[in-house]
């Protein structure tokens, strides 16, 4: 992975916010996040956050010690410095003594911390942010580092690739839990660069944002190039029709068979909004033998569940010349995606104790 940071545009993000009477911290700040939000690689689905630690006015005009942190929902490639809703940080760190936090009362406190009570929701990550000491702090999903950690031996390797120059931290859900594990790892050795959150993804730190930035594009391309020596790129083939029925015969069998009544308005269905991705990747994975098996081995983090759900659906490839039994296999395989899902969701409710309610069962 390379760097992306040029000096001269540091400096014209500077000047352009100084004009809109933002300060130079929380301008590197934007310049750093959308360096890192134009990285696929690192920011799936849109993922990750960063922050920063200055000093902010209230609503009374008074300075404050305040964390800068990315609100829920703003796209890093794109961010502005509204997209950072500053939290003061002396309430957040307080937090760091308590035993117990749960999601709810979580939100309530770090939206009575907000300088602004209009802002923007802070992320779910924002007291990892606080509690860790560094000014500048960045957060990715970075794909090579997943793809070290979500193996079996993950621990075992990101300890020997990274050498004592990043912690490791088991997985827990994001949230409080999370936020007093990562600053354990992290106290245990303030040497460290950077944390690694085994089946989640990366953290880096630093004095200036652009040490920081430096770090998370230095520690992800040693991921990188440590699967480089062990990627295995082709899967052996399935056995494919001569000739594939086309898109616009595919499209409305897909999309009517992922649709749900919607029982809020009578005579109303919930339907998905398709796109069609194609690559040699995507074919390449797509097309393989035994896709029944390796296409279900999990999403790249647990989170991803909730977006995507914890497997795909697998439909048969669509032969021209016979759509009709395309559709019924479709209808079928979504039928049957659907119960699984359903079946799926109870055994774990169960397993908690209850409290969560099901979102819908359809395939993403």
């Amino acid at each position: 992975m390379k760097s992306r940071w040029v000096d001269s545009e540091a400096q014209a993000t500077i000047a352009l916010h100084a004009r809109q009477r933002i300060g130079r911290d929380l301008a590197l700040r934007v310049y750093t996040a959308r360096l890192l939000g134009c990285e696929p690689e690192l920011v799936l689905h849109g993922g990750g956050n960063t922050s920063v630690k200055t000093t902010v006015r209230d609503l009374h005009g008074d300075e404050v010690a305040a964390l800068c942190v990315k609100g829920s929902g703003s796209d890093m490639a794109t961010i502005e410095p509204a997209g950072f809703p500053a939290l003061r940080l002396d309430r957040l760190r307080a937090l760091r003594g308590w035993a117990k936090l749960g999601d709810e009362e979580l939100i309530r406190l770090q939206r009575e911390s907000l300088l602004d009570p209009m802002a923007l929701t802070p992320s779910v990550e924002t007291l990892l942010h606080a509690f860790l000491p560094h000014k500048y702090i960045d957060h990715t999903h970075a794909g090579a580092v997943l793809s070290l950690t979500d193996q079996p031996e993950g621990e075992a390797i990101c300890s020997e690739v990274y050498g004592g120059r990043a912690g490791v931290v088991p997985y827990v859900m994001p949230g409080f839990s999370l936020a007093r594990a990562a600053t354990q790892v992290y106290e245990a050795d303030s040497r460290v660069e950077g944390l690694i959150l085994l089946k989640h993804g990366i953290f880096s730190f630093g004095d200036s944002a652009e040490e920081s930035y430096e770090r998370m594009i230095e520690l992800v391309s040693r991921a990188e190039d440590r699967l480089k020596n062990n990627r295995k790129a082709v899967f052996a083939a399935a056995r494919l029709p001569q000739a594939i029925a086309p898109l616009e015969k595919v499209a409305p069998v897909l999309r009517g068979a992922c649709s749900l009544e919607d029982g809020r308005i009578e005579g109303a269905w919930r339907r998905l909004i398709l796109e069609f991705r194609t690559s040699p990747s995507i074919l390449n994975f797509i097309n393989g033998a035994e896709l029944a098996r390796y296409g279900r081995a999990g999403v790249v983090t647990p989170d991803h569940v909730l977006f995507t759900k914890p497997w795909p659906l697998i439909v048969p490839s669509p032969q021209e010349g016979r759509e009709t039994e395309f559709k019924h296999a479709v209808r079928a395989a979504a039928t049957a995606f659907a119960e699984e899902y359903r079946a799926y969701f109870e055994r774990q409710h169960a397993r908690i104790g209850g409290g969560k309610t099901m979102l819908d069962p359809l395939p993403r």
